[in-house]
């Protein structure tokens, strides 16, 4: 090769020898970081890597059950103790000794004191807050006493219903457990007349009643023998001084009428009597008829 280089390239030999040299140089380069990885040697582990590798499982695992201990039991230190119990009589401490936390404890007694009953064992399940697991823990130990069914009781609803005898009551004095006398009137309708007849300021009819939200001709039927209107006055409103709210209150007027009889008053000054009101084209001779007597000039 260095005839070659020589014939060809004019290569003398100190020049071929510089070369070889060179491209040796240049192998051994790219050859150690090869021959390196092959002959290193391998680091061994330490001889207690496993036994700490171990020691940190342990340590998570602890760490993840005491976790868990406290989102299923708030008070650790809390003494749980199974015992025969009536669920419907047991109070507060009674079901934290069973196992249940403050907050389930206290959520069962809001059930009961609000008339919730537990009739056999397996109404615990209708708690949420027992779980099932803390059910099928305390369910051998529910113990409800059997309830003696009162015959003479069991109707009581309807016989208090069917005693009611015929009252007469006055509309416009009565408060609502006064009104509740009255057969076929409840609660409710007791309620409804009250804040109408507020609303009015007092009934002068009988009929007005048909106008209480819910009470119809049947029901008015059933009940208009049991009532009577008393001479009492009527709450009126002075109609040249009311604001748009004070007439706002009367079920009789509509907006737009109570806007009409403002703008009439401020346009022609003062109402004189009934026949002013007819001069306002929105109010008709019905409307006038039912908001009389509750005005005044």
């Amino acid at each position: 090769m260095r005839i070659w280089l020589n014939k060809n390239f004019g290569v003398s030999k100190s020049e071929f020898n510089g070369l070889l040299f060179l491209v040796f140089i240049i192998i051994v380069i790219k050859a150690t970081p090869i021959i390196y990885g092959y002959y290193r040697p391998v680091s061994n582990d330490g001889s207690n890597l496993l036994a700490q590798i171990q020691k940190i499982t342990i340590t998570d695992r602890a760490h993840v059950n005491t976790i868990r201990d406290r989102i299923e039991n708030s008070n650790p230190e809390k003494t749980v103790k199974l015992f025969k119990f009536n669920p419907n009589t047991l109070d507060a401490q009674g079901w934290q000794t069973l196992g249940l936390s403050a907050k389930q404890a206290q959520s069962v007694m809001n059930y009961t004191a609000k008339g919730g009953k537990f009739y056999k064992a397996e109404d615990l399940q209708k708690m949420y807050t027992i779980s099932p697991e803390m059910y099928k823990k305390i369910l051998p130990y529910v113990n409800i006493p059997d309830q003696p069914i009162n015959t003479s009781r069991k109707y009581a609803p309807f016989d208090k219903y069917a005693k009611k005898t015929l009252v007469i009551v006055d509309i416009n004095k009565a408060d609502s457990a006064q009104l509740d006398e009255i057969k076929g009137i409840g609660g409710t309708f007791a309620l409804r007349i009250i804040k109408y007849r507020e609303r009015l300021g007092g009934f002068y009819k009988k009929e007005q009643l048909l106008e209480v939200y819910g009470l119809d001709s049947n029901k008015y039927a059933e009940i208009k023998d049991q009532i009577e209107i008393s001479n009492a006055p009527l709450k009126t409103i002075n109609i040249n001084t009311a604001t748009f709210d004070d007439l706002k209150r009367n079920p009789y007027l509509s907006y737009k009428q109570i806007n009409a009889i403002i703008q009439y008053r401020k346009q022609h000054g003062n109402y004189s009597g009934i026949s002013d009101l007819k001069k306002i084209v929105l109010l008709n001779q019905q409307v006038i008829d039912k908001i009389i007597p509750y005005i005044s000039f």
